[in-house]
């Protein structure tokens, strides 16, 4: 079959499929850029200013708000320095290993070569 000129191919072979693959595209972007709305809706955590609030319901709230953020926000950071601490301190055991390993054989070498000079001497 030779398709016409300035028509698409798939459009003599499904005839009615171009309608149904605008239908699906048109519903994909309505997904996409609701999602995107309800994206920018939520409420970021942070520090709010509680000034602003008239009512002592609502200042009160804020506050609270406030409170929960740096209490969740220091608890986090504690933890990371905590692991950070923790793989410090692991290393500098495995330094102290490897130093105190190194040493040993440090002292062997030194020993093996005071042998090896007085030996030649007493010859």
């Amino acid at each position: 079959m030779v398709p016409k000129r300035g028509s698409r191919f798939s459009d003599q072979i499904m005839p009615g499929k171009n309608v149904s693959m605008f239908k699906v595209r048109l519903a994909i972007a309505i997904v996409a850029v609701s999602s995107c709305v309800a994206a920018v809706a939520q409420d970021v955590p942070g520090i709010e200013i509680c000034t602003a609030e008239k009512s002592m319901d609502r200042r009160t709230s804020c506050l609270q708000s406030n409170i929960n953020f740096l209490q969740q926000s220091l608890t986090k950071q504690g933890l990371a320095a905590q692991q950070k601490l923790d793989a410090a301190r692991s290393e500098v055991e495995a330094l102290k290993t490897q130093l105190s390993a190194m040493r040993k054989e440090i002292d062997d070498l030194k020993k093996k070569d005071q042998n090896g000079q007085k030996e030649p001497a007493k010859k």
